[in-house]
């Protein structure tokens, strides 16, 4: 059983549990996510099965795409709504659409961000909530994340001391939107958490062309759950497409080093070859050894197919 299952997972779930749950129905624990959901957030969350697992590294790495809301007036453990009050504040006024647009605009592009304490990012061998629940605040290094696009999607609301808007974000990989959150509140002079967030879209997959665990479990009662696997070919849109002849196809599964083929478009890095049955075999790169030539990046299947 290879293929990609879009999984619309629930809150109040992990993302490991939804691996195992998603990999019990389909009888393999040869099975990955692409990129992890807290448990209280719900949305696309692609799992690999079989032979896709090899494809994890690179969905992990798509764009994605969140809606969230942003509570100023009160900061968390956590930086979410799950976590215990850390600061408070009252807020007497309300700030305007175009008040909170002109600090999107700031926060729009390549940033920095530190890890929050409650996350799954490992520093000494440890994850950094390992040592959160030990009551530790580890330093962690700021990384480089980008905010591709940053939109308010309702007007900003006063209620009880505390302002909420919605939003929607698409950003690059390792991007943390309960710390975009605390950076909006700062930006303003306030303490501030995410109060909700669902992910819409990662890569190729998004809240149209996903399933419940719900139509697993219905599907698996049919011994039809294969059917709603997406192919490898299908996750792999973002790549550019070589097609090459028969004898060609044999030496990529050989995974032999190749002259740079006449399609493939100089600015790219990474290239998927076809065979002529439109089955994606590998993915390829510029060697930077062999100057005009290509070389494997990643087998996606073998001789032995």
């Amino acid at each position: 059983m290879t293929g990609i299952f879009p999984l619309w997972k629930p809150r109040g779930m992990t993302s490991f549990s939804a691996v195992k749950e998603v990999g019990r129905q389909f009888k393999t624990k040869k099975a990955g996510h692409t990129g992890t959901l807290d448990p209280d957030v719900e949305g696309v969350l692609p799992i690999c099965l079989g032979k896709a697992t090899k494809l994890v590294e690179y969905l992990t790495a798509d764009t994605k795409t969140y809606c969230g809301e942003v509570t100023l007036g009160v900061s968390t453990t956590t930086e979410d709504a799950s976590g215990e009050t850390v600061d408070e504040a009252y807020i007497e006024d309300v700030m305007t659409r175009h008040d909170v647009e002109g600090i999107f605009e700031e926060l729009t592009g390549s940033i920095e961000q530190v890890p929050p304490m409650y996350s799954a990012v490992k520093i000494k061998g440890k994850k950094l909530y390992e040592y959160a629940r030990e009551g530790k605040t580890i330093e962690r290094p700021a990384r480089q994340v980008t905010i591709h696009e940053l939109k308010l999607t309702s007007d900003p609301l006063l209620h009880e001391g505390k302002v909420s808007f919605t939003f929607e974000v698409t950003c690059s990989k390792g991007t943390y939107i309960r710390t975009l959150c605390v950076s909006i509140g700062e930006k303003f002079g306030y303490p501030a958490h995410m109060s909700s967030l669902t992910r819409e879209a990662s890569g190729a997959f998004n809240r149209t062309n996903c399933f419940t665990l719900e139509d697993l479990t219905d599907a698996a009662a049919k011994n039809s759950q294969e059917k709603l696997l997406m192919s490898v070919e299908q996750a792999l849109t973002r790549f550019p497409i070589v097609k090459v002849d028969e004898e060609t196809a044999k030496k990529v599964l050989q995974g032999a080093i190749l002259p740079l083929h006449a399609e493939a478009a100089v600015d790219e890095e990474v290239w998927a070859l076809y065979n002529q049955r439109e089955e994606c075999l590998a993915l390829y790169k510029k060697d930077p050894k062999r100057d005009g030539m290509m070389k494997p990046e990643k087998m996606i299947r073998s001789i032995h197919d």
